[in-house]
């Protein structure tokens, strides 16, 4: 089974290369940045030279783009050569609606697809130790599962197609609001002389653990802004969440609440750092 892979950027850069490593077959790769198209060439990818040729020479097919708008594009090129045998699988968030509509557009042609959006960021990239949430029939999702493995070591499959981004989604979101409840309560401790460390370690002894601290403090003591997961990427997924709770008429006024954090971070030209640079917005902003 020949695997693409289209997308080279920040986490698709290290899932393809697991791929390359694991995969007992030709795995073709291709990012619109030729370099980093070379990149993976160099780790023993086969390049192409566009999204079209990746395609036509691949059964599994594997997206990770930035937008909505990218996916469109990516598979408004790659759908004529699609057909029965072939399968679609794309590992972006992006909006769900977007997502059913290629799953449409692809089983149309006879082929297969599933949304296996990815939770944790580059260092589980790295390592292979991604979560991955899977939308697909069980039958697709039983074949694809051993693909998805390379990339990651939690796979679970929510349900039909749109189930897996619709669960990113959500996810991402909860992200945001621990995130922005951590920015908060950090803070303020900080003004009464409470370091990261001792707060991060206080609040482990209670209810109020969470991930996000407990794998960032050290981060956000150091201000370390470096960019694993950015700060533009974030705010997609926020305004994603509140326009899929507008749709069913659920008020998130803590989603809104997060989200206008990141608003402000937009506005300020912070878009491409971290998404921990939030905790920086709310140390520093003074209304």
């Amino acid at each position: 089974m020949k695997i693409g892979f289209i997308g080279l950027g920040i986490m698709g850069e290290s899932m393809s290369e697991n791929i390359i490593k694991k995969h007992d077959d030709t795995v073709y790769v291709f990012d619109v940045v030729k370099e980093k198209t070379d990149k993976l060439a160099a780790l023993g990818g086969v390049a192409c030279a566009n999204a079209r040729e990746l395609a036509e020479k691949s059964d599994v097919i594997i997206t990770m783009v930035p937008k909505s708008e990218h996916l469109t594009s990516v598979y408004d090129e790659i759908l004529p050569v699609f057909g029965p045998g072939k399968i679609g699988i794309d590992m972006s968030t992006i909006d769900p609606s977007v997502s059913m509509a290629t799953a449409e557009k692809v089983k149309a042609t006879g082929a297969q697809f599933a949304d296996c959006p990815v939770v944790k960021s580059k260092p589980a990239a790295i390592n292979g130790t991604l979560g991955i949430l899977v939308g697909c029939d069980e039958d697709l999702y039983e074949t694809i599962r051993p693909i998805l493995l390379y990339m990651g070591c939690n796979v679970k499959r929510m349900g039909e197609n749109g189930s897996g981004i619709t669960m990113k989604i959500c996810h991402n979101c909860l992200v945001g609001q621990i995130q922005n409840g951590v920015n908060e309560t950090l803070a303020l401790a900080g003004k009464f002389g409470i370091a990261p460390k001792d707060f991060a370690e206080a609040v482990s002894y209670g209810g109020a653990q969470n991930f996000y601290l407990d794998s960032q403090w050290q981060n956000l003591e150091a201000d370390n802004w470096t960019t694993a997961f950015s700060l533009a990427n974030e705010h997609k997924d926020l305004g994603i969440c509140l326009k899929l709770a507008e749709e069913v008429g659920l008020p998130m006024p803590g989603a809104a609440n997060a989200k206008a954090v990141y608003d402000y971070g937009m506005e300020h030209d912070m878009g491409s750092m971290d998404f921990r640079t939030t905790y920086k917005i709310v140390r520093e902003r003074k209304n």
